[in-house]
Formats: structure tokens, C-alpha cells, sequence
């Protein structure tokens, strides 16, 4: 296998916030893990091997409990009070816990994401979906994002939770101003002031919800999570429960939507295995891991070292923040072959872009449904491409995204 060299005397410093970076980081990433693949700036360590990514995130001794510090932290900068639901909602999302809370709030959730409840929403993915392709082949085309990858998603969580229609028009709003909370160095007054509003909104229409549930349970999601026992007999509190299914909103839209934009772009990039899969639609669980794999939606995320620790040569100390670039490890040339081509016939499932190990994504399973339902309709027409001219979404530094992608149906299977 061919490696780049690497070049001592040419040292590369990461930038995201560059033009170049948001519209394909690949480069960047390839030269770093050539030549500084373990390499401090900005505060601190990024990481760009898919080894070293992976030993990270294994270890237990790096916590992830990074993003609810540094919202306290960025509340206390900008002088913002009242914020305490938002700090509780970092501390209490299986995102950002680490054990012994981590091991009790997955204990509980994973008695009710289980792959047979999953498996139960292709029928109601499926209807989503073929609503939305019936549009688009009777407008003759649609905007991939707007029109699909975006509706797609949030649509099949709330018919999982069962939500009342009259909020369902307002969750995919919510969700989108809410996302600060996984960045919030960005976060400015104006910003503090609308996700405190948007969660103390949210938590609220859920609260009632609950109440609802508590009398009429269903075999919705909600209903699944209040029935939710371990064998002592503990069980999530009302906040706990909410916080849930807010964090599934929040970790789960963005980066599925991201994924069927992404994996829809290098299907129109590589027009080969597009036909493949309208040939094949057995391979649309290919495209998935493939997709996932080649460009994937959750690029980058932060752990916190409780201890001194060495990766490659360097001495990562305790207290130092680490940045491991999931987009860049699964691109790495030592563990995928010929890493920059989109292949529907490779081994991906080596990727990393739902973490691994304690803190592998709670949803990963349900996202790759949502996909495969996606790629199944998407596949299954010749969609012209309408632009060159790509805006990758700006609201965020750790997930990559399209704002738009309009496509025009030139045939159908």
C-alpha cells in the first residue's frame, strides 16, 4: 500500500476555518497525517490517523464531558445567566456523560433502541420517503436537502415519538437553533438567549407529552423510554426522558441529513457506481457505509485527557483538549485502499463516523436505516446534477453538510 511521504521541514497547521477547508478538507487532512499527524494549535490536540482517532476513542481516560464545560465557560465569558437547563441538558445527554452516569443512562435507553425497534420504522421510513419522491417526480426534480434529506429524518422521529402534529411544524426549527449547544465557542449573547428560549419551549411540549403518555402509553418511543426498567428497578426521571428525546433531534437531523446529501453528491460524482446501484439496489447498504465512509457528515469531535497519555510521540497531558478528525481517519490510506474514490465494492466498515467504542453513536443504526430508505428512492431514478457551485453549510465546524443540492430527474427504473 502507498503512503505519502513524510516531509519534516513542511509543517501544516489546521485551519477550519478556511474557505478552502469547508469546501472539501481532505487536502488538509491528507498533508497532516503525513507530516504532523499529532499536532497542537488552537489549544489544542488534533488528531488526523485513523489509529490514533480510534485509540482515543477506546480509552476511557478521555473524557467526553468537554462540551458541557466549555458552555459554562462561554456563558460565564459573554456574562450569560439563567442557563442552568442548558448546562443540565449537557451533563445529563449520553453525548457528553461519562461513566458511572454513562453506563446508567445507556443501560436504560438501550432496552428500548434496540435493532428490532429500529427495524420496525422501515414501513414508516419508507412512506416518508415515497411522499417526497412522488413530489419530485411530479415537479421533475427536487432540491436533494430542502425537498428531501432534511424533511426525511426529522419526519420519521416524530412519528417514532408519536409527537402531536401541531408540534411537529416546529421541532425542525428548534432542533436547528439548538445545535449551538454541540459548539459552543460559537455561541454569542444572541445565541445563548435563543437556545435557552428554544429548550425551555422544547422540554416544555415534551413535558406534556409525557404527562399524556403517563395515562395512555402507546408503543411509541416515548411510551418505550417511561417503561424503561434495569433490574433494580431504576428508570430515567421525567428531565432525563425529555433531554433524550431532545438530544435525538439535536445529534440525530443534522448529521443524517448531512449523510444522504453527502452520499447523494459523490453518487452524481461518480456516475459508475450510481449505476451500479440502480442495477443492483442491493446495494444500497453499500452506499450507506461507503457514503459514511468517503465523506462523512460528523467530521470532527473533542475529548478532554484525565491523564497523561502518548500518541505517536508526543505527550498528550492531563487537562489538554483533543480534536479527533473522524473525516480525516477514514480517509487513511494505511487501513482503506485508493481512500479519495467513492467504491460501492470496498470493505468500509472500518470507518469511524459514528465514534466507537462507550460513546459509539446511540442512533447510528437508526440513521442507517433512514439512509438506506434514502439511497432505495434516490437510486432508483437518473438524476442530472444542476450546479457545480456547492454551499457547504456554515453554521457548524464539526459537521459537513450542503445547504442545497438541486438535481433534475432525467429517468426513472
Amino acid at each position: 500500500m502507498t503512503v505519502a511521504a513524510s516531509d519534516p521541514a513542511r509543517r501544516v497547521r489546521f485551519n477550519p476555518f478556511s474557505a478552502e477547508f469547508r469546501r472539501d478538507p481532505y487536502p488538509m487532512y491528507r498533508e497532516l497525517r503525513a507530516n504532523t499527524p499529532v499536532h497542537k494549535t488552537l489549544g489544542m490536540w488534533v488528531l488526523t490517523r485513523h489509529a490514533d482517532v480510534k485509540t482515543v476513542l477506546l480509552d476511557r481516560s478521555f473524557s467526553a464531558g468537554l462540551i458541557p464545560q466549555l458552555v459554562t465557560a462561554q456563558a460565564e465569558r459573554l456574562g450569560q445567566g439563567d442557563v442552568a437547563r442548558i448546562e443540565r441538558l449537557g451533563r445529563k445527554s449520553l453525548v457528553f456523560t461519562d461513566n458511572p452516569d454513562h453506563a446508567r443512562l445507556r443501560g436504560l435507553v438501550n432496552r428500548v433502541f434496540t435493532a428490532a425497534a429500529v427495524a420496525e420504522l422501515r414501513p414508516v421510513a419508507t412512506a416518508i420517503a415515497s411522499r417526497l419522491m412522488a413530489s419530485a417526480r411530479a415537479a421533475g426534480g427536487l432540491d436533494v436537502i430542502a425537498d428531501f434529506a432534511a424533511p426525511l429524518p426529522i419526519s420519521v422521529l416524530c412519528e417514532w415519538m408519536a409527537l402531536p402534529e401541531e408540534l411537529r411544524a416546529r421541532v425542525g426549527p428548534w432542533t436547528h437553533d439548538i445545535r449551538f449547544l454541540l459548539e459552543p465557542g460559537l455561541m454569542k449573547p444572541a445565541d445563548f438567549a435563543r437556545v435557552r428560549e428554544v429548550v425551555e419551549e422544547f422540554a416544555a411540549a415534551l413535558d406534556e407529552v409525557l404527562v399524556r403518555r403517563r395515562r395512555q402509553p402507546g408503543s411509541d418511543l416515548i411510551s418505550r423510554l417511561l417503561a424503561a426498567r434495569t433490574t433494580g428497578g431504576d428508570v430515567l426521571s421525567g428531565e432525563e426522558l425529555v433531554f433524550v428525546c431532545l438530544m435525538c433531534f439535536v445529534a440525530g437531523n443534522e448529521t443524517t441529513k448531512s449523510l444522504i446529501g453527502n452520499g447523494t453528491l459523490a453518487l452524481l460524482r461518480y456516475p459508475a457506481q450510481a449505476a451500479k446501484l440502480r442495477s443492483t439496489p442491493d446495494a444500497v447498504k453499500s452506499v450507506v457505509v461507503e457514503a459514511l465512509r468517503y465523506d462523512s457528515p460528523l467530521q470532527l469531535t473533542k475529548r478532554l485527557a484525565t491523564r497523561d497519555v502518548e500518541i505517536g510521540d508526543r505527550i498528550i497531558r492531563t487537562g489538554d483538549q483533543v480534536l479527533v478528525c473522524l473525516g480525516a481517519a477514514n480517509r487513511d490510506p494505511e487501513i482503506f485502499e485508493r481512500p479519495d474514490e467513492f467504491d460501492l465494492t470496498r470493505d468500509a466498515s472500518g470507518h469511524l463516523a459514528f465514534g466507537h467504542g462507550m460513546h459509539g453513536c446511540l442512533g447510528g443504526q437508526l440513521a442507517e436505516l433512514v439512509a438506506e430508505v434514502a439511497f432505495a428512492y434516490l437510486g432508483a431514478v437518473e438524476l442530472e446534477q444542476l450546479t457545480d457551485e456547492f454551499d457547504w453549510q456554515e453554521h457548524s465546524f464539526i459537521v459537513r453538510g450542503l445547504q442545497s443540492l438541486p438535481v433534475a430527474i432525467r429517468s426513472a427504473a
